[in-house]
């Protein structure tokens, strides 16, 4: 049986070799639920729902609704027990990755050697359906749901790039849809991906201390 814990490492190089040059962002909360991994490419953002071997479907229906007012693209990656049913649990926009343990691939456990990468107890992922765009990212609420993503500093980048006023005294919610009624939609997306491709978490809570100071902001 395959955990959780056993598919991330395996999938992360799978998506660098499918997907190229992209960033991941583990654990991020999107609506109520919390999406297990976001991966940011130069034009889009995307959702996988990782459900193991270990898991159920007892909350896919509220995710799945969630996964899609936040991303461009959404994936679910399934371990092998998952891979005859989760077609009927997600929609036929989303693709799919199985996951299967190295015995499970079709190589009998007992004529696996030790020269061979199943031996090492690496997993088999497959592409078993390519994810296509997610019919509800035109709409505007898909579209300031990814904005929101952005912490203040990085959307006053955003507004400096732009040649934007900093309009300090609006709330975020404000400055979004202000951001978003000036700047064209396929621009601010690979802008917003960009800040979240360069985002560094080791510096946030400086970066922010700087961002509060200049803007006269309460902590």
């Amino acid at each position: 049986m395959l955990y959780d814990r056993d598919i991330r490492e395996y999938l992360f190089e799978f998506l660098d070799t499918t997907y190229g040059k992209n960033r991941i962002i583990e654990e991020k909360q999107i609506g109520k639920s919390r999406a297990d991994v976001m991966m940011v490419t130069e034009d889009a953002l995307w959702g996988i729902e990782i459900k193991s071997d270990a898991d159920t479907y007892a909350r896919l229906d509220r995710q799945v609704k969630d996964y899609n007012r936040f991303f461009d693209y959404n994936i679910a990656v399934v371990g092998a027990s998952h891979a005859q049913s989760i077609e009927d649990h997600v929609p036929d926009y989303w693709g799919i990755i199985t996951v299967e343990e190295p015995s499970a691939s079709g190589i009998p456990a007992s004529e696996i050697t030790a020269s061979e990468p199943s031996a090492s107890g690496i997993p088999d992922l497959y592409l078993m359906r390519m994810p296509q765009r997610n019919p509800k990212r035109e709409k505007a609420v898909l579209f300031r749901n990814q904005v929101s993503f952005l912490w203040r500093p990085e959307l006053a980048n955003i507004q400096k790039i732009n040649g934007m006023h900093k309009y300090a005294s609006l709330s975020k919610a404000n400055l979004i849809k202000k951001i978003i009624d000036t700047v064209p939609q396929d621009e601010l997306k690979r802008q917003v991906c960009d800040e979240l491709m360069q985002r560094d978490y080791t510096t946030i809570a400086a970066v922010l201390e700087e961002y509060r100071n200049s803007h006269g902001k309460k902590k």
